[in-house]
């Protein structure tokens, strides 16, 4: 039958209403009171994490990520793509790779945030292409007190910033074109481990002119001075010792949020950047001393990101220590309620494992292990000795058990219900003060008896030569919980001291549909001493009460 212009005219904006219908609402970052939810489809989403090895970000080499990443049930992959491999000739992009890796995480149902690894990576321009990091006059190098130039490019280049820009943007669209409908990438990452080390900032003469002209007025409403100067001026006369971190730090996310700024105006996506951290425990904060990567997102510059760099949602710590108290103070540091909690990267040594817990539980939208392929690379010590299976699975039956529940675990994170530790070096026993309740987490423990019982045994549970216990829990009503932990005794009193009990523990998983599905019912001997959680993460659904 034939129609008429009308019909067609008619037919066609069916079409294009059904389409845009079956597009699904594009990723976004939300806060509340505080909190923040990554927004993926239209709801709260956790990242259950792994990130690939720096040089698995080619076609041949994603046939060694995707095992990984299966392994370790994640949903989603962090995978760099780099400025040399996308523009390799100036003006001449190629999104082959990009093409492939958005086809092959639809084909294993996972996301993808995507590194882009331009300017600087580990502060340094190895990821750059050769044209750009050859070409010291059109893209200058960094200048020491003695105007000698260093590894690092200058954040003040503005040919540099110019390139890397239109390099960005040129991505951006194109994830834009082959994915505004899936949506399978959900995040990036702009630039990587930003700053330089051993050098406190540029000396050249663009930067010197910067830094010596006032303080934006943008900076000095949201950074103090950590000593009491002038409150305008220069860098120098309001900042004093902490001047040239400080003026670098805005150089540099200055720049990003460029970057940033015009990625975002041709796709919208969430944007954030990632360092290699300074000491937490450092009190009071000190001028850089060469100890760490100045000018980097580290805590003490957060303020200033904020206001040079409004484009970058937040900034997030990776973090290869493994001493516990650091690590936690880490997360104090960068959780805040102006900046999320996320860990985009972090050793994957055994003694990291713990830490799930302690993220997960303090409401992360991002938990990604760093290294997860089984490409023939190690970067021991910082991680596993190797890129095996030994490496993957441990995390794996952690994510395994939180998968089923991601999305309610990331309702109740973003509700602000949910609490985590992980196992301390000290071993000791840790509270988490819940509302109406107080959980006290030991370890070490015996699933049978109090340690009083048995003063004569010597022995000590298996695989707990170690700290590497942890629990996560969720309080989901009034008097219930979901606990998921590991190595770990867990029991729950009443805030006010009243006698408590358990008056029921199922443990059992959430189907597809939400719906809690019973296992089976823990009592007696499984409930006498506590939640005795062994090294197989399994879901108890816990309701208590008081006599």
């Amino acid at each position: 039958m034939k129609q008429t212009a009308r019909q067609l005219v008619s037919s066609l904006s069916l079409l294009l209403a059904a389409a845009g219908a079956a597009a699904a609402p594009i990723p976004e970052l939300v806060q509340k009171d505080g909190r923040y939810a990554l927004m993926v489809d239209g709801a709260p989403f956790v990242m259950f994490g792994g990130q690939a090895q720096n040089s698995s970000n080619y076609p041949a080499a994603l046939k060694k990520v995707w095992p990984a990443i299966k392994d370790m049930n994640a949903n989603t992959l962090e995978i760099p793509v780099a400025w040399e491999q996308i523009e390799q000739v100036e003006g001449k992009f190629d999104f082959s790779y990009v093409d492939t890796l958005v086809a092959e995480a639809r084909k294993n149902k996972v996301r993808l945030v995507l590194l882009w690894f331009g300017t600087w990576k580990n502060t340094g321009p190895n990821y750059a292409p050769e044209w750009v990091k050859l070409d010291n006059q059109r893209f200058p190098r960094m200048l020491d007190k003695d105007g000698k130039p260093i590894y690092c490019l200058s954040p003040q280049g503005e040919e540099t910033l110019k390139a890397d820009k239109k390099a960005f943007v040129a991505l951006m669209e194109h994830i834009k074109k082959i994915d505004s409908v899936d949506r399978s990438v959900i995040m990036m990452q702009v630039e990587n481990e930003v700053g330089t080390y051993g050098f406190v900032r540029d000396y050249g003469a663009r930067a010197e002119a910067q830094f010596n002209q006032p303080v934006p007025a943008e900076v000095l409403k949201r950074k103090k001075s950590p000593v009491a100067l002038a409150a305008s001026g220069s860098w120098k006369q309001v900042y004093g010792g902490y001047a040239d971190e400080y003026f670098h730090a805005y150089s540099i996310a200055s720049y990003i949020g460029e970057i940033a700024k015009a990625g975002r105006a041709v796709y919208n996506l969430p944007m954030y950047v990632n360092n290699s951290i300074r000491d937490p425990l450092e009190n009071p904060v000190k001028p850089w001393n060469k100890n760490f990567a100045s000018g980097g997102p580290t805590y003490d510059v957060i303020e200033i990101y904020r206001a040079a760099a409004p484009a970058i949602d937040f900034l997030a710590p990776d973090i290869y220590s493994h001493d516990s108290k650091k690590f936690a103070a880490t997360l104090d540091r960068f959780q805040r309620p102006d900046n999320p909690l996320a860990v985009p990267e972090m050793g994957n040594a055994p003694e990291y494992v713990r830490y799930a817990y302690l993220v997960l539980g303090r409401g992360a939208i991002n938990f990604s292990p760093f290294g997860i392929d089984y490409s023939d690379y190690s970067n021991f010590p910082l991680g596993h000795k190797a890129a095996d299976k030994t490496m993957v699975e441990p995390f794996g039956k952690i994510f395994a058990a939180f998968r089923p529940m991601e999305r309610q675990w990331s309702k109740w994170a973003f509700e602000g219900r949910t609490y985590g530790v992980a196992e301390g070096d000290d071993r000791e026993p840790q509270t988490v003060a819940m509302k109406g309740w107080k959980a006290t987490i030991s370890f070490r423990e015996w699933q049978f008896g109090e340690r009083e019982y048995f003063k004569n045994v010597k022995d000590l549970p298996a695989n707990t030569e170690k700290p590497n216990g942890g629990v996560s829990i969720a309080q989901t009503g009034e008097n219930e919980f979901i606990i998921v932990g590991q190595y770990a005794r867990v029991k729950i009193d009443h805030a006010d001291g009243k006698p408590s009990m358990w008056a029921r523990v199922e443990e059992g998983h959430y189907d597809k549909a939400g719906k809690w599905v019973m296992e089976r019912n823990w009592n007696g001997d499984q409930t006498d001493y506590g939640l005795n959680l062994t090294g197989n993460p399994v879901v108890l659904k816990v309701t208590v009460g008081t006599y």
